[in-house]
């Protein structure tokens, strides 16, 4: 449980264990195979849905001995209203239903026993569909329950509104995304709730904020919930004070993997920070000013804060990554390479790491 974050990853990330190394790696594989799965082509009459069956989806994506079976397609869906003209338009550019990932138990008896618990997945991809970039651009703060507090610690936690839209929208007879997540974890609580068992949300990117967002939800919904923990790839700044207060009160364990050469991870809004504690009169005087900037900003509901704990690596640490720019720091594949490598902050990249983790990511 240690490497599930039950004590926040403490002396496990510099420098990074072994074993814990490999369990990220290992969740990265199911959002790889999310990408795999995912019909990426706009002339296709499949376009974003699944390629793949559930019963076979982990095996066709290139990852058959995961001990994992797929239980529940998910589909997350845009609240952006659409203007009448759009219907001129090509189909996929107003696609507002998307396959977002997928939920997958483990049922393998040897890792059931290996990890002393039965898992239970909740993959998601990146940004992929037009009404998706357009929910990633809508990068204002917004309440998660009704109430119109102004995002300070003390107020209701606050999200991305994009990130928000496409959890909790839903169009005629498609639910939300966020129905979706709650029906399958009670089904899956009903069905297993007498063992021990873990609820492991993993994304990349625009998933990673969708994985975090239903960590919580799912905390908030079910009172008494298992260990419930998010592997975090490349994802963007969530939520406020608040939000991240709320997450360490529930007890959701965030583990965040951050390129420190990926712009994405530094979106969007800005971060002050949290630390008040002053040492003398000068810095309390100081501190009264800061105080003020802060809820003067605050207002403008740009303020976000970084959440759970994080797993700092860098592409201008690896041998490998000659071509960096914008779009290779922010790869997963990257992100498993730099993982994979990493020894610690003081010997960032390990020798061995000049080898690519996994062929059939490169494939």
């Amino acid at each position: 449980m240690d490497y599930q974050g039950i004590k926040n990853w403490e002396g496990l990330l510099d420098p990074l264990d072994h074993n814990l190394r490999s369990e990220i790696i290992r969740y990265g594989h199911f959002v790889e195979a999310a990408y795999r799965s995912f019909d990426f082509d706009p002339s296709s009459s499949s376009y974003a849905m699944c390629r793949y069956p559930k019963r076979r989806l982990l095996d066709e994506s290139g990852f058959p001995e995961t001990g994992y079976r797929v239980t529940k397609n998910l589909v997350a869906t845009s609240g952006i209203q659409l203007p009448g003209w759009i219907q001129k338009a090509p189909s996929w550019m107003a696609m507002q239903a998307s396959w977002i990932g997928y939920t997958a138990v483990c049922h393998d008896s040897r890792e059931i026993s290996r990890l002393g618990r039965r898992d239970v997945v909740i993959a998601f991809r990146g940004t992929a569909t037009c009404l998706e970039w357009l929910e990633n651009l809508r990068a204002t703060l917004t309440p998660l329950s009704d109430d119109n507090s102004k995002p300070s610690e003390f107020s209701c936690p606050m999200v991305e509104s994009g990130f928000l839209s496409l959890y909790t929208s839903s169009i005629r007879n498609r639910p939300s995304l966020k129905r979706q997540v709650r029906e399958e974890v009670s089904r899956i609580l009903k069905l297993y709730g007498n063992e021990p068992i873990s609820f492991t949300f993993t994304g990349h990117s625009l998933g990673a904020s969708l994985a975090t967002l239903a960590a919580y939800d799912i905390k908030e919904t079910f009172k008494n919930s298992p260990l419930v923990s998010v592997i975090s790839f490349a994802g963007p700044r969530v939520g406020n004070r608040s939000f991240r207060s709320h997450l360490d009160r529930q007890g959701t364990k965030v583990l965040r993997i951050v390129n420190s050469d990926d712009l994405i991870t530094k979106i969007p809004g800005f971060v002050i920070d949290n630390n008040d504690q002053m040492t003398n009169d000068c810095d309390h005087h100081m501190a009264q000013i800061s105080t003020w900037i802060r809820k003067l900003v605050e207002d403008t509901q740009w303020v976000y804060a970084d959440i759970g704990c994080e797993l700092r690596l860098s592409s201008r640490s690896s041998p490998d990554l000659n071509d960096i720019n914008i779009a290779t720091c922010h790869e997963l594949k990257t992100y498993l390479h730099l993982v994979n490598g990493f020894v610690s902050s003081n010997c960032p990249i390990k020798a061995t790491a000049r080898k690519m983790i996994n062929e059939t990511l490169l494939s």
